[in-house]
């Protein structure tokens, strides 16, 4: 049978392919399409790790689909010749091209250097990109493998399949590989995209006797409405800025992410037969998120046996879909037997897809305001947030979010997640969380609220009321500047 191609028509095609690809080989800039497109926040945080040559690791872009990995990895290779790297030195490959179907990740670097018409025997100062790299067959092995023979070429992989990077990660690239994880736009994020930076202006106020830096805001109203456009909509660029995605959003977030990472990247890396059995389940707790669960009520809410769902817990946290929040009690100590835990959605977006977007008056705003606040929180490495929940003879207490110290293992701080006014004015419904204050010794609480931004002495601690949106405003922009132990929920 004759072949449709000749190797040599193979290879003219991939080496044509990659010219494409990388247009600054020629121009010394990226795709304009690219370049005009908003960076990132985030971007000022990944970039030193992939322009630190001297540290042999390759870096390591993952995180849900459609947050904006590519467009990033764009951003990056501008900023990189803005910093005086030779464009003929940054190798863009996109694993996933037809094209390269099969193709190891040493050949790729060979031919992108045959392409550039460089056939240094020992290639160095070389930055080599490889986008969807979950593509290709054990590419743990074969980048592991690159690191270790090219010491003076910084290599970086971006993919999708967010669970099957993390794992694969983790298993075969210990001292080799650093994973950087974009999670979905944070409400800060939001806030710059849109170019609404004007509505925030810089407040001090004082938590524990000592000035601590927040802000503030010129028009609450207008910030919560974008706040709640946020929480139906904000969490995935392209929602944002394109208004044919954005008048049909529960069809893009359903297809183009829910839907390829249960029917797709779950089932592929994990080998699930029943994928309804999992889509059912995702759906229960994008419905219930922010409630408290065990194994027993999910499994009667289900029709799922208890093994089967821990299993799939595991791969919807692994995929960046949902985060479990554990539970400690009220001297916030870690319980031993965990039977119960709080699911929350990794952004508020997804519920609003699923079902339909959040009115100002659905009875569910105030869990999906709880949700968002913790979507801030979730993407911080320095910091595990736990939720407080007791029983004290017949009455029981619970606080929405407590930050441990991690060496001394006590409460650092807590935030009670509101969405009413209602608390400043009676504030001893907030019993729970001053019996936690009065029980581990602290003297300061965020309460979230609507609008009221003020201090409310309460015996011996003094409870700080401040808007959901402005709270989740600070904590987004904190989680991205990436400060280390943090004490306070403010900083």
């Amino acid at each position: 049978m004759d072949e449709l191609f000749s190797f040599s028509d193979l290879k003219s095609a991939v080496l044509q392919k990659m010219q494409a690809d990388n247009l600054w080989w020629a121009t010394g800039k990226i795709p304009e399409a690219f370049e005009q497109m908003p960076r990132r926040l985030y971007l000022d945080a990944f970039y030193p790790m992939v322009a630190q040559q001297e540290v042999r690791r390759a870096v390591i872009l993952m995180g849900p689909r459609r947050v904006g990995k590519t467009i990033m990895l764009f951003h990056t290779v501008a900023r990189l010749m803005a910093d005086g790297i030779d464009p003929q030195k940054i190798i863009y490959l996109s694993v996933d091209t037809p094209i390269y179907n099969n193709i190891a990740l040493d050949e790729l670097f060979a031919l992108a250097r045959e392409a550039l018409k460089q056939t240094d025997a020992t290639p160095k100062g070389y930055y080599v990109i490889f986008d969807e790299i979950q593509y290709l067959k054990h590419w743990e092995h074969h980048l592991k493998s690159l690191v270790d023979t090219y010491r003076d070429v910084k290599f970086v992989a971006s993919g999708s399949a967010a669970a099957a990077l993390k794992m694969k990660s983790d298993e075969s690239g210990a001292g080799r590989f650093s994973d950087f994880t974009l999670p979905p736009l944070t409400f800060n994020e939001y806030i710059d995209l849109l170019g609404l930076g004007h509505l925030i202006v810089p407040k001090t106020i004082e938590w524990n006797g000592q000035p601590v830096a927040a802000v503030d805001t010129i028009d609450i109203d207008l910030l919560n409405r974008h706040f709640l456009d946020y929480i139906n909509f904000g969490g995935y660029p392209e929602i944002v800025f394109s208004p044919t995605v954005r008048a049909n959003p529960s069809q893009y977030v359903r297809h183009d992410i829910v839907d390829k990472v249960m029917l797709r990247d779950l089932p592929s890396l994990y080998g699930i037969h029943d994928v309804q059995e999992l889509y059912r389940l995702f759906v229960h707790l994008a419905y219930h998120s922010g409630h408290e669960f065990s194994l027993e009520d999910l499994s009667k809410a289900s029709g799922i046996r208890k093994a089967f769902i821990q299993k799939y817990l595991t791969y919807l946290e692994a995929a960046f879909l949902i985060k479990v929040v554990r539970r400690v009690d009220r001297n916030a100590r870690r319980l031993q037997r965990q039977t119960t835990f709080k699911i929350y959605l990794t952004n508020p977006a997804l519920r609003s897809a699923l079902f339909s977007p959040m009115a100002p008056t659905d009875k569910m705003l105030g869990n999906m305001v709880e949700t968002a606040i913790y979507a801030q929180w979730i993407p911080r490495s320095d910091t595990e947030v736990f939720y407080a929940n007791w029983k004290d003879g017949r009455k029981q207490g619970e606080v929405d979010i407590v930050g441990l110290n991690i060496v001394r293992q006590q409460p650092a701080w807590a935030v009670e997640v509101k969405w009413s006014d209602r608390y400043f004015e009676q504030p001893a419904e907030l019993a729970s969380l001053l019996a936690f204050l009065q029980a581990n010794g602290l003297t300061s609480a965020v309460v979230t609220s609507i609008t009221t931004y003020a201090d409310k002495p309460m015996h011996d601690a003094t409870l700080h009321f401040i808007p959901s949106a402005l709270y989740a405003y600070i904590v987004g922009a904190n989680t991205i500047r990436g400060h280390g132990d943090i004490r306070l929920p403010l900083s």
